[in-house]
């Protein structure tokens, strides 16, 4: 079958289908450098299907760029998996992107993320599913209770949850993971925000709804993680400047302050000049509130370049992805 080009990527291709029509859950992950895992994981999640009461489903798999054979091996796949649905986007647009584009072109009455490098088994699954039927939430997020990794993963995994909630408007539990399952009404309001910024877990927080936590546990990923330091200082940076305008309040309090103490140090060099004729008095204090002041400047133009970064990519408004082809 050859592949149908989608036209319109933000198009919502579930509003078009009937309840009779839509699979009863969507397992969505995405693909970058994925290829060593693909095998098991399928393999997990056809075994994790067979034990939750679901005869109708799909499986969505976003290809975002990935520069290895990913794409061809899940293509061969769709001959024994014809439920699976494999959207190719043009480039890389980052996890969160692809994760948006799978939530998209997903139809099911649930839907499942998962990312498919094993560090969460699909074997999760069954427990994520009957936690919904029991709680009747519209979202089961999974949570670790402690994080895996090394010291330097923990703390920086803790420091970036904690810094988050400290700055934002919009609290999050802290260690969340990727894996969660939602309900057909969340995933449309999920979908109704519009934001060109994506931070998926302040959206999700954001839309409300009854949500609870599932401990999962974490297993360390085989080979090297694609999610570098630098894109972690570039997630958080992201994160903030989405849901929260408090870096700002706490810049403009930082400079009214140092502005108050600046007039009362020159108050008092005036004085001393006029009272005992002081001319170089307090030359290296003068010095250092100079050097202080012209930091903090340059900090709160960063700030705000970010701020107003933000609103550029917004008011451009791109698409957060685009689609080369969907196969389905």
């Amino acid at each position: 079958m050859p592949p149908t080009t989608l036209i319109a990527p933000s198009a919502h291709p579930a509003d078009a289908l009937s309840d009779r029509t839509r699979p009863q859950i969507s397992l969505i992950s995405t693909m970058y450098r994925s290829r060593p895992f693909l095998e098991e994981f399928l393999a997990s999640c056809l075994e994790a299907l067979r034990q939750i009461p679901i005869e109708d489903f799909e499986i969505v798999l976003v290809n975002d760029g990935s520069p290895d054979d990913s794409l061809e091996y899940v293509l061969g796949r769709r001959q024994d998996i014809p439920r699976l649905v494999i959207v190719d986007l043009s480039r890389n647009f980052g996890h969160h992107h692809a994760l948006h584009a799978g939530l998209q072109h997903s139809r099911g009455d649930l839907v499942f993320l998962i990312d498919c490098d094993l560090e969460v088994s699909p074997m999760t699954l069954p427990a994520f599913y009957q936690k919904q039927q029991e709680s009747g939430c519209d979202l089961v997020f999974g949570y670790q209770e402690s994080r895996k990794g090394g010291w330097f993963e923990k703390i920086s995994g803790g420091l970036f949850w904690k810094g988050f909630n400290l700055l934002s408007e919009t609290k999050i539990p802290e260690s969340i993971v990727t894996e969660r399952i939602m309900t057909r009404r969340f995933v449309d309001a999920l979908l109704q925000m519009g934001d060109r910024n994506l931070f998926l877990g302040g959206m999700m927080s954001w839309t409300g709804f009854a949500q609870v936590g599932l401990v999962v546990e974490k297993k360390q990923r085989s080979g090297e993680s694609t999610y570098t330091l630098v894109k972690r200082i570039e997630l958080m940076l992201n994160a903030v400047s989405s849901f929260s305008s408090q870096p700002l309040v706490w810049l403009f309090n930082v400079g009214a302050a140092i502005t108050a103490t600046s007039v009362a140090y020159v108050l008092y060099l005036v004085a001393r000049k006029l009272l005992w004729g002081d001319t170089l008095l307090g030359f290296t204090s003068v010095m250092a509130l100079v050097a202080i002041s012209l930091g903090i400047l340059t900090t709160a133009i960063g700030i705000v370049g970010i701020y107003l970064g933000k609103v550029f990519n917004q008011v451009q408004n791109r698409p957060t992805y685009v689609v080369k082809d969907i196969y389905r």
